[in-house]
């Protein structure tokens, strides 16, 4: 699966010095001014997966493949920028393409790092990132709006379930609420996706703090930590300076930074974790001499769908999944420990993977 999360916020929060921890590269500017981000950046990124590296050395896998994660850096966005200002709306288009949203939000003191706002409010910099999106939102229907209702009106199917979600938009963001808030059924859900509405995105509250907080975070994190309690979205506190001082270390000084700062993995981790959780996501593996590899799927996801995520033809020619639990795959030490103990299953078209089952399609073609 192709994941991609926008990285979104107001100039000089921490957006592009996160974006270049997260990729390990320099591609996005840092600069203690607006607006140095002038185009959006994108780097995929490793998700940390140790369950994998385990595989690998029972297996013996000549090659380590993890699943991969798409982050985008968008400009820093300003009050107004729904109509124009800053670097207008070109950039909030470049969210539309994402599956989620991670909005950043300051949760640091620096005199040296000025913040456009000219104060330190990570609530109110939360609410006026979310208020131009909505902005842009209600924008984009209302202009919509009045060509669906003729077609509605004209007997179009597809415009009447069109219109009919439009008006389940509206009601909240002309209420001042995101898009997410509505409930939509299963039958919906395609073409809700297709109205690209950017508040119906998840949505994950990044709580920045300066480097003696990264471990609980400070008043300013915990202020963004009851906001997403109460938005029903997801939160976690990082340091984007500390992770973009981790990036550049090897596995083993990174361990004794990460002591010496008493903290027990680095916050991009837990951001990469609470991510997949927004989206729903989990993780199931192949194993063998060639290659140990992690694939991403959706929680729920049946043994042809996690098939599919390989190959198109893997679904359409399914035939059963050998499947093997991760923890009876490390305590059997391999594949053949756990069929010689019984452990290896055939599962049929019905499976629903579970989160960490090590896996082997069978298919005809």
């Amino acid at each position: 699966m192709a994941l991609k999360v926008a990285i979104v916020g107001l100039p000089n929060v921490g957006k592009s010095t996160l974006f270049n921890a997260l990729t390990k590269t320099a591609a996005a500017q840092a600069a203690n001014y607006p607006f140095c981000t002038i185009e959006p950046n994108t780097g995929d990124v490793a998700v940390p997966e140790p369950r994998l590296d385990v595989l690998a050395g029972i297996a013996g896998s000549k090659e380590v493949i993890p699943s991969r994660i798409t982050f985008v850096d968008i400009a820093g966005l300003v009050r107004g920028a729904s109509k124009g200002e800053g670097l207008g709306n070109q950039f909030l288009a470049n969210i539309r393409d994402c599956d989620a949203v991670a909005f950043v939000a300051r949760c640091f003191v620096d005199d040296d790092i000025t913040h456009v706002e000219n104060r330190i409010d990570p609530i109110s910099d939360l609410e006026i990132i979310e208020t131009e999106l909505m902005l842009a939102d209600l924008e984009s229907l209302e202009k919509r709006v009045v060509n669906v209702e003729k077609k509605a009106k004209g007997g179009d199917k597809e415009a009447q379930t069109t219109l009919r979600l439009i008006n389940l938009a509206l009601t909240p963001l002309r209420a001042g609420k995101p898009a997410r808030v509505v409930q939509v059924d299963k039958e919906d859900e395609k073409a809700w996706h297709m109205l690209q509405l950017l508040t119906s995105l998840p949505a994950l509250y990044v709580a920045n703090v300066d480097e003696g907080s990264a471990d609980k975070g400070n008043e300013l994190s915990d202020l963004v930590a009851k906001r997403a309690a109460a938005d029903n979205a997801k939160a976690v506190v990082i340091s984007a300076k500390i992770d973009s001082e981790l990036a550049v270390l090897d596995a083993a000084e990174q361990a004794e930074f990460l002591e010496s700062m008493g903290l027990e993995e680095p916050g991009l981790n837990r951001l990469i974790r609470e991510a997949y959780a927004l989206l729903g996501l989990q993780t199931y593996f192949t194993v063998g001499p060639k290659e140990a590899r992690a694939w991403t799927i959706p929680i729920g996801a049946t043994g042809p769908q996690a098939a599919g995520v390989i190959h198109t033809d893997f679904e359409k020619g399914f035939i059963r999944a050998e499947t093997i639990a991760y923890a009876d795959f490390v305590a059997l030490n391999g594949e053949q420990g756990a069929k010689e103990a019984g452990k290896m299953r055939a599962e049929g078209k019905g499976y629903v993977v579970k989160d960490g089952d090590v896996m082997h399609f069978l298919f005809s073609s």
